[in-house]
């Protein structure tokens, strides 16, 4: 196949397990393109990619990490995303910059599971991808058996592109299924040809014609000449695979071992010739419509927010039509800077052209997935853009120092906006300040960040359940406030009737006074009071569904105020609950939890183990293989339920809650909620 002509610049954005060696493929990439001298490696933590203090501590991932490189003349971006579950909303926003996603993947079919929602998530967004089977060299299996795991998470079919070549448990090259050529692995150098050997000839006619049958699916006439055994030529075959990839309709399927460098030109030129062009990309998500006329001269998107300590911050944005000029002025801001990512290098350049992926300069009013056009921001712009994952995991979070408090939340804030999968909540029922992300890990980070970015130190603790109490009797009670001082004293009298309500009802106020014995004016305040009661009862929680009617009572012409109504109000609340059987109620969530099928009997068991009610479970609309697990789970049984769901799947279950109802708790288990409660207030 002839090389084609230099293409407009394009983006690859690597994607998968944590474990799969992304981080060492990107590694191997940009070594075999020339763009660094020396390949680095995770475990000497020398590589371009994850030079922040905690990728390293972890050797994770923890935030893409962006590169450029040429290769054969031919410009690219590359991004290296988080494989970790917790940290893929960098992920789902870097593939919106993609012309085409790697999916890096092991050799192991146990851990096939683990890419079903990212290949749900790439299908879905119709994002064109390859799968890069990694560490090729470690292979304990078959390539069928591998390859049978992974067709089974992926609603597209998968395209062996090539078969290894072994020499006893040893894969030692390959065999290319479109040229036919074989080749052997050389460390640290391109593959060298080779006769293709006996012994892999049977092997070889199998699967290249599984992949041609498989093309023919797509293509008339290439279905045609296999039925009248008519061989196609090789370019007829790159270009249905071209075809193929650019609409999403096949996975091509490549192997190597990226620590070695083998198989990473095979991908390189895989990438070069069959990945679609940045205006493929732009309408597949809708930009150039979306930015209508003003986006004749500029388009461009924001995929990702960082904010760095020294330069401020930077939007990581691609280019689609026109181009980005150094002091250009965006989205009312004058532009003070436009770089070319390698890792943690920046590289300033005076101009970016379309296909481009650049850092932006302190534009402080550029949010990820905002749409830039020659006339400005456009305002909600209509373009396919993933919606940020729903929390499951929260840290109640307050300032070491008090007067960080203003300080933290501005923090919070920034954190927020590099990731928005992070969410800031007050909960009013405990009075904590609530940080929600993906799970432990993605919390631990954003700690860690606010301490070594914005010099903010927090302490974490569980969050408290937003417990209530209630009450089963109904009373009357009569209630006085008279205070005697030197001026005007203090009086009030009043007579209330409480009752308790429905569950969900709610709190109600009445009243029934005849004759004035209250005075109008006074009547809310025994209202203010009687609620301000009711913040913390009996059993220190708030009191809900209970009625309380104001029917009788006295005043005083001169010393009755609202102040005294008010405290009248509480005192009536304050001594007659404790007599009217107060019982504690727990907060429970309907929670749907996603599973492969394969894990829905212990989901089942960790539901029951948690006080939950199973109240059925069907097959996942949308996802094959998976189920969807409805129950009634108490609040308290929710705030690690993520860490032992993910534990027992894989790290691939994921659920949704709902707040429903409240529930009486009784028994040992409210007893030390309520000693607990009393124990804090101490």
């Amino acid at each position: 196949m002839t090389d084609a002509p230099a293409a407009p610049p394009r983006c690859a954005v690597l994607v998968g397990n944590y474990t799969s060696g992304k981080t060492s493929l990107l590694e191997a990439m940009l070594h075999t393109a020339g763009a660094i001298d020396r390949q680095g490696t995770v475990a000497q933590k020398n590589t371009v990619g994850d030079s922040s203090r905690e990728a390293r501590e972890r050797q994770m991932s923890v935030e893409p990490n962006v590169a450029e490189a040429t290769f054969l003349g031919d410009a690219w971006s590359l991004i290296d995303c988080p494989g970790s579950v917790e940290l893929m909303q960098d992920a789902r926003t870097c593939l919106m910059a993609a012309d085409v996603a790697v999916v890096v993947a092991e050799p192991e079919p146990d851990k096939a599971v683990t890419l079903a929602p990212l290949f749900k998530f790439l299908d879905d967004y119709q994002i064109p991808h390859m799968l890069f089977v990694n560490k090729m060299d470690k292979a304990g299996t078959s390539a069928r058996e591998m390859m049978a795991a992974l067709q089974a998470v992926s609603s597209r079919p998968l395209m062996l592109r090539q078969v290894p070549i072994r020499d006893g448990e040893a894969v030692t090259g390959y065999v290319d299924l479109v040229s036919e050529r074989a080749y052997r692995y050389q460390d640290g150098k391109p593959s060298e040809l080779i006769k293709m050997p006996d012994t892999i000839r049977d092997r070889e006619g199998e699967a290249r014609q599984e992949m041609l049958e498989s093309l023919a699916d797509f293509d008339d006439e290439l279905l045609e000449k296999l039925l009248e055994d008519v061989i196609p030529a090789p370019d007829e075959i790159y270009g249905q695979l071209t075809k193929d990839l650019e609409q999403d309709l096949i996975v091509p399927v490549l192997l190597g071992s990226a620590d070695k460098d083998n198989g990473v030109t095979r991908l390189w030129k895989a990438l070069r010739h069959e990945t679609p062009g940045p205006e493929r990309t732009a309408a597949r998500l809708g930009v150039l419509d979306a930015a209508g006329e003003a986006g004749k001269d500029l388009a461009a998107t924001v995929a990702k927010t960082f904010h760095q300590a020294h330069t401020g911050k930077l939007s990581l944005a691609r280019v689609w039509r026109g181009s980005i000029k150094d002091g250009m002025t965006i989205a009312g801001h004058r532009l003070s800077g436009i770089y070319h990512l390698m890792g943690s290098d920046q590289r300033k350049v005076g101009e970016a052209k379309a296909g481009e992926l650049v850092a932006l300069a302190r534009i402080d009013d550029l949010q990820t997935g905002d749409l830039i056009t020659g006339k400005g921001k456009v305002e909600a712009p209509d373009i396919v853009w993933p919606q940020p994952a729903e929390p499951v995991y929260a840290f109640a979070v307050q300032p070491e120092k008090r007067e960080d408090e203003v300080k933290l939340t501005t923090a919070i804030h920034k954190l927020m906006e590099e990731d928005p999968s992070l969410q800031l909540a007050h909960d009013e029922a405990t009075g904590q300040m609530q940080l929600w992300g993906q799970g432990e890990i993605h919390l631990q980070l954003a700690v860690e960040r606010l301490k070594s970015k914005y010099n903010v130190a927090v302490t974490t603790q569980r969050p408290m359940t937003a417990y209530k109490e209630t009450i089963r009797k109904p009373t009357k009670y009569h209630a006085r406030f008279k205070r005697q001082t030197g001026g005007h004293g203090q009086f009030a009298d009043i007579h209330v009737e409480i009752k308790p309500k429905e569950r969900g009802a709610g709190f109600e106020f009445t009243n029934s006074v005849v004759g004035g014995a209250v005075p109008k004016q006074f009547i809310p305040a025994v209202e203010h009071g009687v609620k301000e009661a009711l913040q913390r009862g009996p059993l220190g929680f708030p009191v809900v569904d209970l009625s309380v009617n104001l029917y009788d009572g006295q005043h005083h012409s001169v010393d009755s105020s609202d102040q005294a109504f008010k405290t009248a109000g509480r005192i009536a609340m304050t001594e007659s609950l404790p007599d009217c059987e107060p019982v504690l109620l727990e907060p429970v969530y309907q929670v749907t939890i996603s599973v492969p099928q394969d894990y829905t009997n212990k989901v089942h068991g960790l539901v029951s183990g948690r006080r939950g009610q199973i109240l059925g479970f069907e097959a996942k609309p949308g996802w094959q293989g998976w189920d969807e697990l409805k129950a009634f789970m108490p609040g308290s049984e929710l705030p690690d339920l993520i860490v032992e769901l993910r534990s027992l799947t894989l790290g691939v279950g994921f659920f949704e809650k709902t707040f429903d109802h409240l529930n009486e708790l009784s028994g040992k288990l409210a007893d030390r909620v309520i000693q607990e409660r009393q124990d804090a207030a101490q």
